[in-house]
């Protein structure tokens, strides 16, 4: 004879089930609820995006790193009437020696745009830790800016990256700038995530939307490099207006050092700077096996000296773990290519965009490829990256709100709200991160970590703050 429990047992049985399921959930989702507007485009009038005054004022003005150790920068800019100067003059603070640099000079059309003369310039042979200023344009129209060249690569030397991702040009995207630059802990260079201008959201990819976002950006981007990863709003592949090559605007418009890593496309890429490597990769690009991008970071990976540069980050577009509604699983077939080499050569975090929120990840890996209906189920591991997800720049497309329930156990803290982050390294073993959101003040922490370096020191790491 079978057993027919009661129903008060039944309930019981109920009860503890459900609790048991509550705490196996993962990590916390912020009881912060943002009042939900409409995210809104600034107006093409606002000061943000002024022409400088001045015939053929350069404008647009960005610079990137220009090597792979960070001896030389990419200075880029626009002039709207003629090519004028291609010269960058730059000298270091304190120096009367001034030097030029030659740039190159190009153009595109797209689709009925026409882009102004785009000029890059890559400045060489330049000093550590050094602060130069240096001037584009010429005549009435010279402009005057600086930079500060990072500390020579080793292993204990401290540094501050900025995260920001899919920006746009709304007023929550000039709150995040703004809550960037205000931020006390002061970035030294940014770590852009990938969607720029959003400019294929508008009629027939409206590509003044290029200079605008461009415009809007240069009070940060032309004084410390950004460095970039392409996403899927910079694919401006739009063959319906007869525009058939992918990335046309962007790879016009915006120079990475790519061949000083043997890569053979701008969109991956890898680069050393103080104590950080920092891969980039394109999530739009052919990835599989036998593929350039597959090929390229196979050898990459092994070339890492972590003696020389403690601290392995990767930047993508696409998250690989995401347990919002949006763009779910969109990573998947990307992870399982490479998350067994991220979990082997020991990568410290991946940070990615894409979902406009944030969230942070446990330290976990998927390598047994454990699917079902959808759910993955990662285990815990030591040696693999915490993902975090900072697509939360306040682009026009708004807050990916819906999340899924319940929270997974892989995911550490997600809030849908804008902000930015700060990976600030300070020596081998120990570097604190932390995310803003723009509603606060700026040097209040929504959350934070300290990361524990998975070469040098690869204990669990103690538990995280959220507030």
């Amino acid at each position: 004879m079978g057993f027919f429990p009661s129903l008060p047992t039944l309930i019981l049985f109920t009860l503890v089930l459900n609790s048991a399921l509550l705490f196996c959930n993962g990590g916390k989702t912020s009881v912060y609820i943002r009042k939900e507007e409409k995210t809104v485009d600034m107006p093409l009038g606002s000061d943000v995006f002024r022409v400088p005054s001045g015939y053929n004022a350069p404008q647009q003005v960005h610079i990137t790193q220009g090597d792979h150790v960070g001896k030389a920068v990419i200075v880029s800019w626009v002039t709207e009437d003629e090519p004028g100067s291609n010269t960058v003059l730059y000298w270091k603070k304190g120096s009367d020696e001034k030097k030029k640099a030659e740039g190159k000079v190009t153009s595109y059309k797209y689709y009925n745009y026409t882009s102004g003369y785009i000029h890059h310039c890559t400045i060489k042979h330049l000093e550590y830790n050094t602060k130069y200023y240096y001037v584009v344009g010429d005549g009435h129209s010279m402009r005057k800016f600086w930079f500060t060249t990072p500390p020579e690569v080793g292993p204990d030397v401290p540094y501050t990256f900025g995260l920001i991702g899919d920006l746009g040009q709304t007023f929550d995207s000039n709150s995040t700038l703004t809550h960037y630059e205000q931020n006390p802990q002061k970035g030294q260079t940014v770590l852009f995530v990938g969607d720029l201008s959003y400019a294929d959201n508008y009629p027939f990819h409206n590509n003044v939307r290029w200079d605008t976002w461009a415009r809007f950006v240069e009070r940060s981007v032309a004084y410390q490099p950004w460095i970039w990863t392409a996403g899927n709003h910079e694919l401006d592949f739009a063959p319906e207006i007869g525009e058939t090559k992918p990335y046309k605007p962007f790879t016009h418009r915006y120079h990475t050092p790519y061949q000083a890593s043997g890569s053979t496309s701008p969109l991956w890429y890898s680069i050393k700077r103080a104590s950080a490597y920092i891969i980039v990769l394109s999530s739009y690009s052919a990835y599989g096996k036998y593929t350039p991008q597959y090929e390229w970071l196979e050898a990459e990976l092994p070339k890492v000296n972590r003696s020389e540069t403690p601290w392995l980050i990767v930047l993508n577009h696409s998250p690989w773990y995401n347990s919002y509604q949006y763009h779910f699983m969109e990573g998947e077939s990307m992870r399982v290519m490479y998350e067994p080499w991220f979990v082997q050569y020991k990568v410290d975090v991946v940070f990615a965009g894409h979902v406009h929120a944030y969230e942070r990840s446990e330290r976990v890996s998927n390598i047994a490829y454990n699917v079902v209906n959808g759910i993955c189920t990662p285990v815990k591991d030591a040696s693999a990256p915490v993902y975090i997800t900072i697509g939360d720049g306040g682009n026009i497309e708004g807050l990916a709100i819906n999340m899924t329930q319940p929270q997974p156990a892989y995911s550490a803290y997600r809030e849908a709200s804008f902000g930015h982050a700060i990976f600030d390294i300070k020596n081998r073993t120990h570097a604190y991160y932390n995310w803003h959101r723009n509603h606060d003040g700026a040097a209040v922490e929504a959350d934070s970590m300290w990361f524990y370096n998975r070469f040098w020191h690869p204990a669990e790491e103690p538990a995280s703050h959220s507030h």
